[in-house]
């Protein structure tokens, strides 16, 4: 990086701070911090809603998945329009009636107050875990830029967040928020098209397509695990002499395919729209009932192409790798490290190995691609399978790698997949853009943040300290309690990302965190909504055995995350039942 690119990154981010702080100052209640001014047209709610959901994780670690993994990512969020048109009619009609402020407030007028508070702190605990991963992965970037601590790139990007959200509130969220977005599809716009612009004169936008494609980079719809091939069970030699049980066990364990797509992203999706209140804070702060849900409704068809434009944009970084060598090891900060200790020789080795295979590779690359364009079937074939035999062997020396730096310095996190894109943005993109895209990645950041300390913030004034704590202070107490708990919480996400490291894809890792409370915080509204005899006790401890049942699962067997959120949903809804049945409607708690 040089003098432009720092003078784009901080003056990007400087001036949507310093607007967002200026123009939304003075907040007179607790009221109007929380939610706004309640004047919010459904455009403004969709893309605020958008922008609290896509973090600087999705920007930074979205690309590295499609590079590896291809692009079935995307079946994660199929069930979402079904998602949002459920919420619209059942969920949002009932918050406007009781014209609440938090998703919870509702809980006790349909159960009693252990269940909203233990609603509510299911949804303290994930959301806080959320932030602390939320600023975890800017403050990575910048840590890795600027070789400094990752404690004082935090602290930084905390302090970003915490100067607007606390003077303006929801609305000052709301309102950067529409300007951060802009600058953030834009700026991987641009890179997706420099990415492009870089691959050798011969190779066409077709030929990219189809190279992509051969490779399985468009493995969009899956109905069994793209790799089910090799995870056959003993004796059995092909897909197709599974039983019906086996697919389904294999299905079961794939994180991503068509049926967790239409199926459980339903249940995870209908928890995060419509009892999280990082995201029922947006659309309760809208003119009416019809623009909140022109709001939902506009997130629900655009989400799908946003995140179908970033892992394109994943697959386009892939193709130019292909023909220009990556690095062996994307941390480029810690590959330096371990080549200090004396582990420096197998490591040197281990690069001039790599180095070999991708020689062979690119050239096979070239092959195939002059095969597609020959239209030649049987050759496109044959140097597609020499490409994967040589990505099968770089992908032993890149874990060789790992296992030796992590020999070398035992504390290293070497999980590398969200380094990729940043890679490829710092040695390969224009100063200036270069700055651009790190700014994409701060803005992501500070605006999924800033959502959710404003709905941490809410729901510990409104749900806890108002409710159970302080019942009778005066509005501008509250007001300075609200404030005062968005920075408390914002100190607890710095200090949690200070203190975590992650070895899963930071992507993925966010919503398994989600998946490990939505299922039960989603039975809790569900049965709320629809199950009209069961009482508060019961409910309570069908949320608590649900909550077990999920960690249980999540600790001991090898399911796939997002059927977590069918099984808390409806282990709540059973045991719920039963508990109602057992105990009597009169009984209460």
């Amino acid at each position: 990086m040089n003098a432009l690119d720092w003078l784009v990154l901080f003056g990007t981010i400087g001036v949507i701070v310093a607007y967002g702080a200026w123009k939304t100052r003075g907040s007179k209640s607790m009221e109007t911090y929380l939610r706004g001014d309640g004047k919010l047209k459904w455009w403004m709610i969709g893309i605020s809603i958008m922008a609290t959901q896509a973090s600087a994780i999705t920007f930074l670690s979205t690309p590295g998945q499609a590079i590896e993994d291809g692009m079935r990512f995307l079946q994660f969020y199929l069930g979402l329009p079904l998602a949002m048109i459920i919420i619209s009619a059942t969920f949002v009609p009932m918050y406007y009636k009781l014209n609440v402020l938090t998703a919870y407030e509702y809980l006790e007028s349909r159960f009693d107050l252990k269940t909203r508070s233990f609603t509510a702190l299911l949804f303290l605990i994930l959301r806080g875990l959320s932030a602390g991963i939320t600023i975890f992965a800017p403050s990575l970037v910048l840590s890795t830029v600027l070789n400094w601590r990752i404690e004082y790139t935090t602290l930084l990007i905390g302090v970003m967040v915490i100067v607007y959200s606390v003077t303006g509130g929801s609305h000052a969220v709301s309102l950067t928020q529409r300007m951060q977005l802009s600058v953030v599809m834009g700026g991987m716009l641009l890179a997706g098209i420099i990415a492009y612009s870089l691959l050798p004169a011969g190779i066409s936008f077709g030929n990219t397509m189809a190279i992509a494609g051969e490779l399985g980079k468009f493995n969009m719809i899956n109905i069994l695990p793209a790799d089910a091939d090799k995870l056959l069970p003993e004796g059995v030699t092909s897909v197709d002499e599974l039983t019906f049980f086996q697919k389904v066990d294999l299905v079961l364990k794939d994180r991503f395919n068509i049926w967790s797509g239409l199926l459980a992203s339903v249940f995870l999706f209908l928890s995060y729209f419509g009892t999280d209140q990082s995201q029922v804070g947006r659309y309760l702060g809208g003119r009416n009932l019809t623009e909140s849900r022109l709001g939902l409704m506009f997130n629900g068809l655009l989400k799908i192409p946003m995140q179908f434009i970033i892992l394109f944009i994943g697959v386009l970084v892939f193709v130019f790798y292909l023909f220009n060598q990556p690095p062996v090891f994307h941390n480029q900060v810690l590959m330096k490290q371990a080549l200090e200790t004396e582990s420096r020789e197998e490591l040197v080795q281990l690069q001039s190995d790599y180095t070999d295979i991708y020689r062979q590779k690119q050239q096979a690359v070239y092959a195939l691609a002059e095969a597609i364009r020959a239209g030649q079937p049987d050759s496109v074939e044959l140097h597609k399978k020499m490409v994967l035999q040589f990505q099968d062997q770089e992908k032993v020396i890149h874990e060789a790698v790992k296992t030796k730096i992590k020999e070398a310095i035992p504390s290293a996190k070497t999980q590398d997949r969200d380094y990729i894109f940043l890679n490829f943005v710092l040695n390969n993109l224009p100063h200036g853009i270069i700055g651009l895209l790190l700014a994409v990645m701060f803005l992501a950041a500070m605006s999924s943040m800033a959502g959710e300390l404003s709905a941490l913030s809410s729901t510990t004034a409104v749900d806890i300290y108002r409710r159970s704590l302080v019942k009778n202070a005066s509005p501008e107490h509250y007001l300075m309690a609200s404030r005062a708990f968005t920075v408390l919480w914002a100190m607890l996400a710095m200090t949690f990302a200070m203190l975590a490291g992650f070895s899963e894809n930071l992507i993925q890792f966010v919503n398994i965190i989600g998946s490990l409370f939505y299922g039960t915080i989603l039975g809790v509204f569900v049965t709320a909504f629809y199950l009209k005899r069961v009482q508060g006790t019961a409910v309570f401890w069908a949320a608590c055995i649900a909550e077990g049942v999920v960690l249980y699962c999540y600790f001991f067997t090898d399911l796939a995350f997002l059927l977590y959120n069918i099984i808390g949903c409806l282990v709540v809804l059973a045991a719920a039942t039963v508990l109602q049945y057992v105990t009597g409607s009169n009984i209460k708690g």
